[in-house]
Formats: C-alpha cells, structure tokens, sequence
C-alpha cells in the first residue's frame, strides 16, 4: 500500500476541498453517464449522503485512486443508504498482483507481493464483492472480460487453503478456486461501500 495514504479510522479527516471537489464531480459525472445502474435515484441526495460522511467519502477516494471507478448500483430504502460498488472495465489496476488475505501473503517463502486483497480493501474501508454481488454487477454491465477478481470466500474454502475469484468470459460469468497465496498480474479485486 502507498505510504502516503492514510488509513481509514473514526478520527479519519476530511479530503481536502480541492480533491473532495475533483472526487465529487467525477462520481457526478459516472452517475450521469451510467443511469442504467440507477434508475430513478438523484445525484443531489448522493451527494448530500456522501457530504455527511467524510469517512466514506474517504473510502470512494482510495477506490477511485486505485483505478476502481466506483458508482452506484443500488439503494437500500429501508435504511436510506446507497451501494457503490467497483464498476472498471477491467480489476482495478491499482489493486493486482495481490494474493487472497494475510495468511496467504504470510505463508509465502519468496516473492511476496506487496499486499492481500482483504488487508487492501480493509485499509480502504471496503469489502470484497461476494459471489452474489459479482453476478449482480453482470446485471449492469459486463466487466472482466481480460481479467479476473479475487471475491470473498467462504471460511470452509478458505479453511482448506484456497480462495475464490471470479471473470467474466464466453458471455459468463465464472467462479473459480486458486490457492489463496497464488497472485497474477491480471488478478485483482472489487469492492463494495455502503453510504
């Protein structure tokens, strides 16, 4: 992980105005671009939910910063909260060549990488996509279609020393197993918030 990135804690500050700015029109911009992941909400009560927490907002930075393109994909009435969720292309750049949580990175005799897709998403604040999320993001668009992501794993798989991940090929979206240690330069993961 970058070392001049701060890592999210209740104390977290706020972005500061220049980059909350830059940060608020390009999701402006992705929500108008992509409404067929939103129909029928507003961007004014994005922003205004986004506003009221400098933390999350924060978090949708470092997705944002480490090429995720966050937008949201859905809104929880009950609760009022919306979900963002990593809606790139392609993984995110910004978080390949990981390998699945601690553990794994840990277990590694040699070429370690620089980070675990968990701790990552766990510094940013975010959680994995689980399988559920990744097929619903394929309701909004087709992504992965020359990578792949890491998705959160059942304890019993990874228990057993693997790990799940997931792309999108022949119109499909696939579910597959690795070792949870194993990283590759097209593998990385997407993430989820909730504001």
């Amino acid at each position: 992980m970058n070392s001049n990135r701060k890592k999210l804690s209740s104390e977290q500050p706020a972005l500061p105005a220049g980059m909350r700015e830059e940060l608020l029109f390009a999701l402006r911009a992705r929500f108008e671009k992509n409404m067929v992941r939103h129909k029928g909400l507003e961007w004014a009560k994005v922003r205004a939910k986004l506003e009221a927490n400098a933390g999350k907002l924060w978090s949708l930075n470092e997705m944002e910063q480490t090429g995720g393109e966050p937008d949201v994909v859905g809104h929880n009435k009950k609760t009022g909260e919306y979900i963002f969720y990593d809606c790139s292309e392609e993984s995110p750049k910004g978080r390949r060549s990981f390998c699945y949580d601690h553990e794994a990175l840990e277990s590694r005799k040699e070429n370690k990488p620089e980070n675990s897709a968990t701790q990552m998403a766990a510094d940013m604040g975010i959680e994995l996509l689980t399988e559920e999320q990744y097929r619903e993001l394929h309701q909004l668009g087709n992504f992965d279609a020359k990578t792949s992501s890491w998705i959160k794993t059942p304890s019993e798989i990874r228990k057993l020393g693997g790990a799940l991940f997931c792309d999108y090929r022949f119109g499909k979206v696939f579910v597959y197993h690795n070792g949870a240690e194993s990283y590759y330069a097209a593998r990385g993961f997407r993430g989820s918030l909730t504001v």
